[in-house]
């Protein structure tokens, strides 16, 4: 049994990997994309996908950690399970930076096309739809970070709910601090 749980681990990690290069390629092609606003917003696409799928291996992992019998096995895998969430946290940053890099890009770009002249009727149906588009992305990135942000919270009570549950003596570390107020 120990040694199919091992496997699985094995290969939960190497989906983690795979996962994480994946998501680190979505996100250099952001920063080389020069447009349209439509080709951001499908690797975008991909990108979320990728997290999705990268955030629930490592949830996996955290699962097949606690049912490690070894403490000192359970503790290195809650430990790679950290490491990834920081990785991933990382890659969520890159991959906002790309994005804000990639949307001026594609406004200078915009921008330097209707300075350069052309049909102003198509210019202002090309305008109002890139600013409909634009409405849209900034709308779902928004609805993005609000899950983000809320799961961050629903970690942060679970983790709180278990520092709670370990008991009087488990806050030692803590004796003679104040108490955090926000």
């Amino acid at each position: 049994m120990a040694a199919a749980q091992d496997v699985h681990v094995r290969i939960c990690n190497q989906e983690i990997v795979r996962f994480d290069l994946e998501v680190k390629a979505l996100i250099q092609d952001i920063r080389d994309c020069s447009g349209p606003l439509s080709a951001l917003t499908e690797l975008n696409t991909h990108v979320k996908e990728k997290f999705q799928q990268l955030r629930h291996r490592i949830q996996e992992l955290e699962q097949l950690a606690k049912e490690q019998d070894k403490e000192s096995e359970k503790q290195a895998l809650l430990q790679e399970v950290e490491n990834h969430r920081k990785q991933m946290l990382s890659n969520q940053t890159s991959w906002r930076k790309a994005n804000l890099t990639c949307k001026i890009a594609i406004d200078n770009l915009e921008k330097a096309e209707l300075l350069q002249g052309g049909d102003l009727l198509r210019q202002r149906k090309t305008t109002k739809e890139s600013l409909a588009q634009t409405s849209s992305t900034i709308t779902e990135s928004l609805m993005g970070i609000s899950r983000m942000m809320a799961q961050q919270v629903q970690q942060s009570e679970e983790a709180m709910q278990t520092l709670g549950k370990a008991g009087p003596g488990a806050g030692s570390w803590a004796r003679g601090r104040r108490p955090l107020t926000l």
